[in-house]
């Protein structure tokens, strides 16, 4: 079991890790990876069931799907600190022949992923497909799944979401990332949602917010509230609310940084607010 610190310790390794990968290539997206590094932090490190011996099956093992697949950045640094594959793999980030491409894809065999998920609104299907499958199985373990909010202006959303509760797919647990911003401006400007607890509900699901997404403990707490919830008839999904760009002072609180690199300049400030503390790859 993890303690807090260790916790965090990883959280700020993995946040250099994201700002130094976007930056050598001038390319990726920063914002939504720094948001979620707490999240996926805690789900790889303590909260998920799995072995890093992997395969496609996972078979008695917890799954997670990364649905807003552009925030490969932090999924990237989580798999290959978790024992996935090498930590010194970061650097081929985005290269030609890389095995880490901008959005994860299945057929360069990256330990981790399952599903390739550069198109958005998909990844809540297959979260669900392979919980059906487990329950085929009489397997007990827990699937999860990661989204990003304005993701959730996808129809194919609310079709999974609708036959999910339909068909009483319970060993299921699905976060949103609630920055409540996207490429364009925050999400009511672009297309305005409502209450997503209002919606999940209408749609039969059992909804619990996590109000302080970047706290580790906050995390931890929620996601264990979140699982004694399953397996009662109801998908469940998590509203993790979040701050996009999270731990880098000058790319929070804007939309800006959803898709940016930074310069050399902004580079050093993000490290300096980050010291090392797993050792850089």
């Amino acid at each position: 079991m993890s303690t807090t610190q260790q916790l965090q310790d990883f959280t700020q390794q993995v946040r250099r890790d994201i700002v130094r990968m976007v930056h050598a290539v001038s390319s990726g997206h920063p914002g939504g990876s720094l948001g979620c590094a707490e999240f996926l932090t805690c789900l790889y490190q303590e909260i998920m069931d799995y072995s890093t011996d992997f395969d496609m099956d996972g078979k008695n093992e917890d799954l997670f799907f990364l649905s807003n697949g552009h925030i490969s950045p932090v999924y990237y640094s989580v798999l290959s600190r978790s024992g996935f594959f090498p930590v010194s793999e970061l650097a081929t980030f985005r290269k030609l022949d890389s095995r880490l491409q901008g959005h994860p894809t299945t057929h360069e065999h990256l330990p981790g992923v399952r599903i390739a998920s550069g198109s958005l609104g998909q990844g809540m299907s297959v979260a669900i497909g392979a919980a059906e499958a487990k329950k085929l199985n009489g397997d007990d373990k827990t699937v999860y799944s990661l989204h990003g909010d304005g993701e959730l202006q996808e129809g194919q959303i609310w079709e999974a979401a609708m036959y999910a509760s339909a068909k009483k797919v319970d060993n299921l647990i699905i976060t949103v990332d609630l920055n409540e911003k996207q490429i364009d401006g925050t999400t009511d400007e672009v297309l305005a949602m409502g209450s997503l607890r209002a919606k999940f509900e209408a749609f039969g699901w059992d909804v619990l917010d996590i109000k302080e997404g970047n706290n580790v403990e906050a995390i931890l707490d929620g996601m264990a509230d979140a699982k004694s919830r399953t397996r009662k008839g109801k998908p469940v999904c998590v509203l993790l609310h979040t701050e996009m760009g999270n731990g880098v002072d000058f790319m929070m609180h804007t939309h800006a940084w959803h898709g940016k690199a930074p310069n050399d300049e902004q580079l050093e400030a993000a490290l300096e607010q980050n010291p090392a503390t797993l050792g850089d790859y």
